[in-house]
């Protein structure tokens, strides 16, 4: 009995020295109160009793558009995997930021504000609410419905849930999505949501104001749109009946893109002029399949080309792009899409890519949905192209494939976007270097009033707080961290991280814990500097001198944030060295390192930094010996 105790005491001695390590790092209560669960570890694992809700949704859209009217019906299978009975159920109504009368961070104008979102069904477990809507039980406030229930979804049930809706696309003022030209859509957003319920939270009911993203399930969709003849859907998944509403010579190219390790004209300039792209059905049924993904986004046009090919990593993935003949930069799309998910499938993250499709198209700005990106760059501008259509690639690992919490930690997921990609982007382009260009455009807002620490909620900013902190800082942050470690630890502790938390919903703790249990190092001196404190990098040359014969250089750790060091050290006749020292030397606490050096020749001039380096002040990086 005796040994039993002793290795119970054992079990738990370790388990509270393991908590006391990473317990250096301020932790919220109901952080901790998931780790006192079981659902969450503080080795980074999800626990043991960790789990995700999830949803099957099947949809059916009829779109008009020409009156731009959308109306949908769907039955969802919602799966409560948690141990809680749930007496309510809140789904999003994301079109409703159009709504009268809701708040919004950007101006809309005034003609594509309207009524919002119309539920004209809503049925939950055989119980019909449609006569509840507008009251206490069944509640819209925001972009959010909230529906009471007088009968609780158990522990491990599915509930089953019938929706019937409708609203009117805004012809202007598109935020992410819209009408492009008079007959080109890209559509998310566009039906009511089952909301997430988590182990930290409970139900997400965030408002959808505009900036801040989103935070979904992994779920599993049958969607099918309904468009009138000539119109060509694009969608998230695979389209499944192919053959019954492209024509047979569309459909025989469609085929033969699909099995082309080069890019085929599936839709060219040619076939646009004869006609003949559809079935002759005056209404065409697209129906497509998607699993496990977090989201469904569709997009259609009359008149765009497309372009598909064929990439294979453990299994095969069609890549392609629609686009307007006009622009001219879109026809590289397709070509540049694969190289993109070749990069990330072999190289960084190094993650085979998860999903059998993907599809870039020419609409608006840059916004990623699975396996759908909607991307507006113009032709001329190749480094634009490149940029925007790597980072929304990207994304398909961060959030979609890891099920990140974008409204409360962007950076989670925009920064992995930006700083991944960086290797891949300078070798598709001349003269452009990403990195150093997101180190210059954070360096002009280090440390001022409005820059907030990464742990402070996305939820909370706005404006050029907010893309500081879910772009700027994050992406130099995960640069800081892989010079910290190293590149192949870098690389290794990030495919632990994914392999770990994909298909669930990582919080910051689990990507710190998953590193420092990955590396077995304590990590926390950098991750406090780096994502909980507020700060900024400055380091300066404090003073040089000679002492016999040998050149002594002091260099200053001004700022909190701790950065790798180069010093490039001259003398009058032109002789030039550089000494560098990653960002560890900092990791003791110590705000003063020196460094020397003996020379063949008397340095008169020294200078620091790079523009790989982040720094908020140049005025101390210079330093003059005289003689």
């Amino acid at each position: 009995m005796k040994k039993v105790v002793l290795i119970v005491l054992l079990i738990i001695v370790g388990c509270l020295s393991t908590y006391g390590q990473n317990n250096k790092l301020y932790t919220p209560l109901t952080i901790q109160a998931a780790y006192e669960k079981g659902t969450r570890s503080i080795d980074g694992h999800p626990g043991n009793n960790y789990w995700v809700n999830s949803s099957d949704y099947k949809i059916t859209i009829n779109f008009d558009p020409i009156t731009r009217k959308l109306n949908g019906s769907e039955t969802i299978q919602y799966k409560n995997n948690s141990a809680d009975s749930l007496n309510m159920i809140v789904f999003r109504l994301f079109e409703n930021i159009y709504k009268k009368g809701n708040s919004r961070d950007w101006s809309i104008r005034p003609d594509a504000i309207g009524d919002g979102v119309c539920i004209t069904k809503l049925v939950v477990n055989d119980l019909d609410l449609t006569s509840k809507i507008g009251t206490k039980d069944v509640t819209i406030y925001g972009t959010n419905l909230f529906v009471n229930l007088n009968a609780k979804i158990s522990p491990k049930s599915i509930a089953a849930i019938t929706v019937e809706w409708n609203y009117v696309i805004p012809a202007k003022s598109p935020l992410r999505m819209g009408q492009y030209d008079s007959t080109s859509y890209f559509i998310g957003y566009f039906y009511p949501q089952v909301s997430v319920y988590d182990d930290i939270d409970g139900w997400d009911t965030f408002n959808y104001d505009g900036i801040q993203e989103f935070y979904n399930d992994i779920c599993n969709f049958e969607v099918t749109v309904n468009v009138p003849k000539n119109f060509v859907v694009w969608g998230t998944g695979l389209l499944n009946n192919a053959e019954e509403v492209l024509s047979e010579n569309i459909y025989q190219k469609f085929l033969k893109a699909k099995k082309s390790e080069d890019v085929i004209g599936i839709i060219t300039e040619d076939y646009l002029k004869n006609g003949n792209i559809t079935s002759d059905n005056k209404i065409n049924s697209w129906r497509f399949k998607a699993d496990q993904v977090p989201d469904f986004a569709f997009a259609l046009s009359d008149h765009y080309l497309w372009d598909g090919v064929k990439y294979y990593s453990d299994k095969d993935v069609f890549v392609s792009a629609a686009y307007k003949k006009e622009n001219e930069g879109f026809k590289k799309v397709a070509d540049l899409s694969k190289k993109s998910i070749a990069f990330f499938s072999t190289e960084l993250p190094g993650v085979p890519f998860p999903y059998p499709s993907m599809t870039v198209f020419d609409g608006s700005g840059g916004m990623e949905y699975p396996m759908m990106v909607n991307e507006g760059v113009e032709a001329s501008n190749w480094n634009g192209n490149v940029y925007v259509t790597s980072h929304e690639i990207l994304h398909t690992y961060f959030p979609f494939y890891m099920g990140i919490n974008e409204r409360k930690y962007a950076w989670m997921d925009e920064g992995w976007a930006v700083m991944l990609p960086m290797d891949f982007q300078k070798s598709q382009t001349e003269g452009y270097d990403p990195e150093a260009r997101n180190i210059k455009g954070y360096e002009k807002l280090a440390g001022v009033e409005h820059e907030v620490p990464l742990m402070t909620l996305t939820s909370n900013l706005k404006s050029a707080a907010y893309r500081q902190h879910a772009y700027g800082r994050s992406a130099v942050a995960y640069l800081m961290l892989e010079n910290l470690i190293g590149e192949e630890s870098f690389k290794t502790c990030l495919k632990e991280y994914i392999d770990r938390w994909n298909g669930k919903h990582p919080m910051p703790y689990d990507f710190f814990y998953t590193f420092e249990d990955v590396l077995k190092k304590d990590l926390s001196w950098f991750w406090k500097s780096w994502f909980f404190e507020p700060g900024y990098p400055d380091l300066g040359i404090k003073s040089a001198e000679y002492v016999n014969n040998e050149l002594v250089v002091r260099i200053e750790k001004i700022g909190n944030l701790p950065t790798p060091l180069e010093l490039t050290l001259k003398s009058d006749s032109g002789f030039e060295i550089t000494k560098y020292e990653p960002l560890s030397i900092w990791k003791d606490g110590k705000t003063v390192y020196e460094i020397k050096l003996q020379t063949v020749e008397p340095i008169t001039q020294l200078s620091l930094g790079s523009e790989h380096i982040p720094d908020a002040n140049y005025s101390n990086n210079n330093y003059e010996i005289k003689k």
